[in-house]
């Protein structure tokens, strides 16, 4: 996929609609890292994420979705995963190819772009905790508000079961 066949931000809100999955989109200067999120983001409620789009020796391929704040040892969730070799993270031709997104834009809501389900998705349990979860919409200078049972929703129509894993404890115990 290239950027002009990937669904767009309008396809996304269609799919909300006919989820009837009520959402609030808010414009701001395009943003990269969670430090630049922060910063702009004033007082909006809700969890805020960082997403991890990474791949494995096999050509596996994960979009974890943690709170913002999180540690992530990425050789302990390998091993939870069950990862080959190291995890590392996936190429911008890659993230493009299966999101249909840019660096700076991943989001668990490019898996709309994902035909051949490459992706297992992994969401931070902590996510739960929030009635509300903010991510881009497909571009980085959005941010999509929706209630955090929308997100699960959304998911579980594009044919997802998401790992959940508690990234509050350390990967290597059991959850």
């Amino acid at each position: 996929m290239d950027a002009r066949s990937a669904k767009t931000e309008d396809a996304l809100f269609a799919r909300f609609d006919a989820l009837g999955i009520a959402y609030e989109n808010h414009a701001h200067p395009p943003l990269h890292t969670v430090s630049e999120s922060q910063s702009l983001r004033g007082s909006l409620p809700g969890a805020h994420v960082k997403n991890l789009f990474l791949r494995d020796k096999k050509k596996r391929i994960w979009l974890a979705t943690v709170l913002e704040d999180r540690d992530v040892d990425l050789k302990a969730l390998k091993r939870r995963l069950g990862g080959s070799g190291s995890l590392s993270f996936g190429s911008p031709d890659l993230l493009m190819e299966v999101l249909g997104v840019v660096p700076g834009a991943v989001t668990p809501f490019g898996v709309i772009n994902d035909a051949a389900r490459r992706v297992t998705v992994v969401l931070d349990e902590g996510l739960l905790a929030y009635d509300r979860f903010n991510a881009h919409p497909l571009r980085n200078d959005r941010t999509v508000a929706i209630a955090t049972a929308g997100l699960l929703d959304f998911l579980a129509d594009e044919g997802y079961d998401p790992v959940m894993i508690d990234f509050a404890r350390p990967l290597d115990q059991a959850t």
